[in-house]
């Protein structure tokens, strides 16, 4: 990427964005190139990159269709699932357990009762 300009950390001329900062705008990079970098120095590491966008070629975000609110639902109820009691957990269950607290640790729930 030696052809795009590089500036320094908080230095970037306006008209250009981040693609967070696209995104809590409501728009999306829509297959531009990338315009310019900015790069914030870091003591004993390499700089941290971030990659800018033009504004005005930036389009906007696509609205969420019936279909992927669905499959959205989806893939979070299967998050919440346990694999070994088949329950709705109640939360994302952690993938350092692989289940539910209470699939988990069932010695701890016979001694809270």
């Amino acid at each position: 990427m030696g052809a795009v300009p590089v500036y320094r950390w908080r230095l970037a001329p306006d008209g250009l964005a981040t693609r967070r900062q696209l995104r809590a705008a409501g728009l999306r990079p829509g297959g531009q190139d990338v315009a310019a970098q900015i790069e914030r120095p870091r003591r004993r590491r390499g700089p941290l990159v971030a990659y800018l966008y033009r504004v005005d070629a930036a389009k906007p975000v696509r609205p969420m269709t019936p279909a992927k609110w669905a499959a959205l639902a989806k893939a979070n109820a299967a998050r919440r699932t346990c694999p070994e009691c088949r329950r709705d957990a109640g939360y994302v269950i952690p993938p350092s357990l692989g289940m539910c607290a209470t699939c988990a640790y069932p010695d701890e729930e016979q001694r809270a009762a």
